[in-house]
């Protein structure tokens, strides 16, 4: 189903059939959707979510099941599942309805402090991973292998290192690449949200961390997935912040860095990605390498 279909009549027509209570409700888009999922405000509290592909649809559940028990244990709210929607002929997946959180994508420009940003986004981090992930869902396919060894996206960064030629030192992105796959994870897994950048962070009017939203990546397993933010949005003090903030050792720093230089080898040359987006995985790779060579 092409994501162009799934649009604010088709969500007040799945809401109007299945929860009829909330049929009267203006359903709108909200201004700055995801890809993985088309959101809608639902009245002034609510939203519904609709998965854009078959691989999205796994994240439905898990977040139906499992958000209500991650977030009494967190100091920031996260999105509440309110109800479950059903496939019809006319949309195929199983849907959600959520309330609302307010709040403002978490760019640089909305940031009041970044150190302080950085420390409170750490605070969450934490609380996250003291989270009991017995029963939890291990890193695999639902969470696209975020969690998971690096070693799932070494052909990938590799064709992506070798496609790119001289736009990169491809010597130092082998050499990092490398070092993130010898520096193992030998802990215990532990809770991950798997995509925190930040469209899935909110701020609110101060500028200040408001929320955390999008766990369709969630799962237990390796965190250090969750420290790519250090390069994407966090600058040298803010990441020397969130840094010493979080239960991160050498080798789980060198596993991040390369989960963020995947991440930005395959975006820069992306016919998906806008060419500030391609621009910014650049920069992120720079910033990555140069701190590779240096450590």
């Amino acid at each position: 189903m092409h994501r162009d279909r799934i649009d604010a009549a088709l969500a007040a027509r799945l809401v109007a059939a299945q929860f009829p209570g909330w049929a009267a409700l203006p359903v709108v888009p909200v201004e700055v959707d995801g890809w993985d999922n088309r959101t809608f405000r639902l009245g002034d509290s609510m939203t519904v979510r609709l998965p854009t592909a078959e691989g999205y649809v796994q994240s439905v559940e898990k977040e139906q099941t499992w958000l209500p028990r991650l977030a009494p244990h967190l100091p920031l709210p996260i999105p509440v599942p309110l109800a479950l929607g059903a496939p019809t002929d006319e949309y195929p997946w199983p849907w959600s309805v959520r309330r609302w959180i307010d709040g403002h994508l978490a760019t640089r420009d909305r940031i009041a402090d970044l150190a302080a940003f950085a420390r409170d986004l750490a605070c969450f981090l934490r609380a996250l991973q003291r989270i009991s992930a017995t029963g939890g869902p291990t890193a695999g396919a639902h969470c696209f292998y975020r969690g998971a060894p690096l070693e799932v996206y070494a052909a990938e960064t590799r064709d992506a290192v070798a496609a790119l030629g001289l736009r990169i030192d491809g010597d130092a992105a082998i050499g990092a690449w490398e070092a993130a796959l010898a520096a193992t994870w030998t802990g215990g897994p532990v809770w991950f949200h798997g995509d925190i950048a930040g469209g899935n962070l909110l701020v609110d009017d101060a500028g200040s961390l408001a929320a955390v939203i999008d766990f369709g990546t969630c799962g237990v397993g390796d965190p250090a997935c969750d420290l790519v933010i250090a390069w994407t949005l966090l600058d040298g003090d803010s990441r020397d912040v969130f840094r010493s903030l979080m239960p991160a050792d050498d080798a789980m720093w060198a596993r991040a860095r390369g989960w963020a230089l995947w991440k930005a080898l395959i975006t820069i040359d992306s016919p998906d990605a806008t060419p500030a987006a391609a621009a910014q995985a650049a920069r992120v790779a720079e910033v990555v390498l140069a701190e590779h060579l240096l450590s």
